[in-house]
């Protein structure tokens, strides 16, 4: 499963790498919202949220589901506009102005997709249009709930006074908290994107594409981008550009804006100190490698201490050729090291690896 990107004929001064602090804001109210997905940002979550006074803590519920449960395209508005050459804006102020550029159209159908299971990457009517898809959306936000239906009325009745609302909500957000999480963010987005862009202009787009993240890749003939992600998805740059966007508050999340008529976005974790999780296959054969009861054993015996597969055979009963047969699953997924004494190869299980399979498989689910 993926989302694939047909950038043919895209040169590369049309690929961008710029930080949009709209969208990092998106980021900050999902890590709010969210803070089992962003353990690293628990602290800053929990001093954040003390801090918030009750009437914003309040709006903020009202439209939650255009962030917590994932990411709406209403925070990269740069996207939607004709074209597919703009840019993420320098301060919050205006990206907001690019949201205002936006039709209603457009902005109604990116906050209701997620919610009302509108479709993402194919032309198709909106709501604001088609009034059996009004009905449909109207009737999926009820079964979500009293204050996304309540929500979802005002917008579909009105959008511009939600445009509004929204606006409104997005600068007390920056007033209360988020001017200053961003002043201290900035220096490293914006050094993060000059690293990327310079490593661009150095080494190429597979280069730079793959220091983005392992789930990111580059065929070989340079025409299809492909995202290791849990959805199947595909878009195309065409006439336009490609925007690759740093965030330090989205870590593991890597999102790809595959939306119809929108200019693609990746969305992808700073440079830091981080382990980076397996592929969805990796993680895949490693789950699949350890639900076999004879597998899980031997994982018992090699956590202890090495053992040659002559001794595993003779401690569990069985011929050597079938343990190499499932010493051989566990090594293709990752989960056994090998180490050569004398004539002798010795097993033992990577501890690191098991230790991280919990954790790999919450960044593979959330990426």
């Amino acid at each position: 499963m993926s989302v694939t990107i047909d950038i043919t004929g895209l040169p590369l001064e049309r690929v961008a790498v710029v930080p949009s602090p709209l969208a990092e804001l998106g980021m900050a109210l999902h890590a709010l919202s969210e803070p089992g997905h962003h353990p690293d940002l628990r602290g800053w979550a929990t001093a954040v949220s003390s801090r918030l006074e009750p009437c914003l803590a309040d709006r903020l519920c009202e439209a939650d589901f255009l962030w917590r449960s994932t990411f709406s395209d209403v925070f990269a508005p740069f996207a939607g506009i004709p074209g597919g050459r703009a840019m993420p804006g320098a301060t919050l102020a205006e990206e907001l102005d690019l949201l205002d550029k936006l039709t209603d159209e457009q902005f109604v159908h990116a906050a209701l997709e997620f919610t009302c299971q509108l479709r993402y990457d194919v032309q198709e009517a909106g709501p604001l249009d088609d009034p059996e898809l009004r009905r449909r959306s109207l009737e999926l936000a009820a079964a979500r709930g009293s204050v996304q239906e309540r929500f979802t009325r005002r917008l579909l009745s009105d959008p511009p006074a939600v445009r509004a609302w929204f606006r409104q909500l997005m600068l007390d957000c920056d007033d209360a908290f988020f001017a200053d999480t961003w002043a201290r963010i900035q220096p490293q987005l914006a050094a993060d994107a000059r690293h990327k862009t310079e490593l661009l202009r150095r080494k190429g787009l597979g280069e730079a594409l793959g220091s983005l993240s392992g789930a990111v890749s580059l065929d070989e003939e340079g025409r299809v981008i492909t995202v290791d992600k849990l959805l199947v998805g595909r878009t195309a740059t065409g006439d336009g550009g490609l925007v690759l966007v740093p965030t330090s508050l989205g870590w593991p999340h890597v999102m790809v804006l595959h939306r119809y008529g929108w200019q693609p976005t990746i969305t992808y974790p700073a440079s830091g100190p981080r382990p980076q999780a397996p592929s969805v296959e990796q993680l895949t054969r490693r789950l699949e490698a350890l639900a076999h009861p004879v597998r899980m054993r031997l994982c018992r015996h090699l956590a202890r201490s090495p053992h040659t597969t002559s001794e595993l055979a003779e401690a569990h009963g069985m011929t050597a050729p079938e343990i190499s047969r499932h010493l051989s699953v566990l090594k293709k997924a990752g989960l056994i090291t090998d180490c050569r004494r004398g004539r002798y190869v010795q097993h033992q299980l990577d501890l690191t690896a098991v230790a991280r399979l919990g954790s790999d498989f919450i960044e593979g689910v959330l990426r």
